[in-house]
């Protein structure tokens, strides 16, 4: 990899080595990110499920301190239809801007924005838009796969190029006026469709990139559990060991483009004079399979579609910056963070906690402040309201269509509703996850142990916004609950 930006915030921020998303896909996990709460509590299940209006989220918490919350990207919400007329188009989009953001470009599956920046610069854009995504008709030359054909467009013209000339635009615009400001700046890549411009796309050999972890063949991945068998069916990867390792290096490549468009946005902040007094966080919604385990971007349970990047730059604010922090860590830690980080208490309904603990005090033990988790705990809701299928193929009802994940340095065990086998990985002797030990007898005690864990964690963060509150003679009482995670001590 090369990513010398992300290096160089790491240098003078945090680096948060063992982070994870709370759920796949991209909408309930930029839920989790922006409210704070793990999927059991939003509920916003897959793209497309709507976010419930009563629910805390960041743009509003941001608003109400006096930011101006600024989006330029999207943030893949479907709004609460209780909110909407019948006749309201957005009720047919999930693509919508969560509520509180002011929207300085919203660019989602709709590229119209990007398309006419495009146009302007004189590039010949297709008369249909996605057509922008068909990569040059050149030859693929010997050693390399099918991803390697670069895009038609140049390298400061991608997506994450417009978006970053935009938010720095809009940073550095007099008419902002002088209030304090947040920007929202989600690139769409590293993300399907596979395709670089030059000169990434030939930035990374194929014939370097480490092997897929997975089994051998397609079927014995399968064979692990009736999921894998079901999902393996739907979403494989590449076949072909070129095509899978050109995968791999193309995909270098996206995170290398988004690397030098990130190094932009820190240069353009340092020459306006901003970058002593802005906090910046970079971190993702979700991560991506890549062939690994024979999968294509983000499902199910296994670490590379959750684990992701977390850094944190907070000027004047980090003792001993270009550290790196080995205790556990969510996205709903982000919600907290920034809040605490501004002044601002968070809601008492939040599952995460606040990161500042780690910038203030370099001394820290490795495990974190005193009671800071000692497991994540990541979700995957697969129903589909709009079909059957899935309940058909397992024979559960749509509300059994659920995973939910307690994973710890030694272990992760994988609970599915619905009557489905669980599995377990021993992460000492099996860090790939590749053999599920759920039913060895010598590990009965073990498994059962991660089980109760999990069963705990749930039951301590079930939904609390009135669960510690009580009509008494004397008027309402609430007693919040300490910040979290306060989850149980290690088996």
């Amino acid at each position: 990899m090369r990513t010398p930006n992300l290096d160089r915030l790491a240098d003078q921020g945090l680096r948060f080595a063992n982070h994870y998303s709370n759920c796949a896909p991209c909408a309930p996990g930029r839920a989790s990110l922006l409210t704070g709460l793990w999927q059991m509590n939003h509920r916003v299940t897959n793209n497309g499920a709507p976010l419930a209006d009563n629910l805390p989220m960041l743009p509003r918490e941001l608003r109400r301190a006096g930011y101006d919350p600024t989006l330029f990207g999207y943030t893949d919400t479907a709004l609460d239809p209780a909110t909407l007329v019948q006749s309201d188009p957005r009720r047919c989009s999930y693509e919508q801007p969560m509520d509180g953001f002011s929207v300085g470009v919203l660019l989602d599956d709709n590229i119209d924005p990007w398309i006419e920046w495009l146009a302007g610069q004189g590039f010949p854009v297709p008369e249909e838009n996605r057509k922008i995504y068909d990569p040059a008709p050149i030859e693929i030359p010997e050693g390399r796969g099918a991803t390697w054909p670069p895009a038609t467009y140049s390298a400061e013209q991608t997506e994450s190029a417009f978006l970053t000339e935009r938010a720095l635009e809009w940073i550095s615009s007099p008419d902002r006026g002088t209030d304090p400001w947040c920007a929202h700046l989600s690139y769409l890549r590293p993300h399907p469709p596979y395709l670089v411009p030059s000169p990434y796309n030939n930035m990374f050999d194929p014939a370097d990139m480490p092997p897929a972890l997975r089994h051998r063949t397609l079927q014995e991945e399968a064979e692990q559990h009736p999921f894998l068998a079901a999902a393996l069916t739907i979403v494989p990867s590449p076949a072909e060991e070129l095509d899978q390792r050109q995968l791999q290096a193309t995909y270098f490549g996206m995170i290398a483009e988004v690397d030098h468009q990130v190094g932009v946005l820190l240069d353009g902040l340092e020459e306006l004079g901003f970058s002593e007094d802005t906090i910046v966080i970079l971190t993702s919604d979700h991560g991506e399979q890549l062939g690994d385990h024979w999968f294509l971007e983000k499902l199910g349970f296994f670490d590379q579609s959750y684990r992701i990047p977390l850094i944190i730059r907070a000027p004047g604010r980090i003792e001993q910056p270009g550290r790196v922090v080995e205790a556990f860590t969510e996205n709903v830690d982000i919600f907290p963070t920034l809040l605490d980080l501004i002044g601002i208490t968070p809601p008492d309904f939040c599952d995460g906690a606040s990161l500042a603990p780690f910038l203030d005090q370099a001394s820290l033990p490795p495990t974190g402040p005193e009671h800071w988790r000692s497991a994540v705990h990541f979700e995957f809701d697969f129903r589909e309201p709009n079909s059957t299928i899935i309940e058909s193929i397992f024979a559960i009802r749509q509300d059994q269509c659920a995973i939910s994940v307690i994973r710890d340095h030694d272990a992760k065990y994988v609970h599915f509703a619905g009557g489905l086998p669980p599995l377990f990985f021993d992460l000492r002797t099996d860090p790939e996850e590749l053999y599920n030990r759920a039913e060895d007898p010598a590990l009965t005690s073990t498994v059962l142990s991660y089980a109760q864990r999990l069963l705990s964690m749930k039951l301590e963060h079930t939904d609390p916004r009135l669960a510690n509150t009580r009509a008494t003679g004397f008027g309402t009482i609430h007693r919040p609950d300490p910040p979290r995670p306060d989850s149980q001590p290690p088996a």
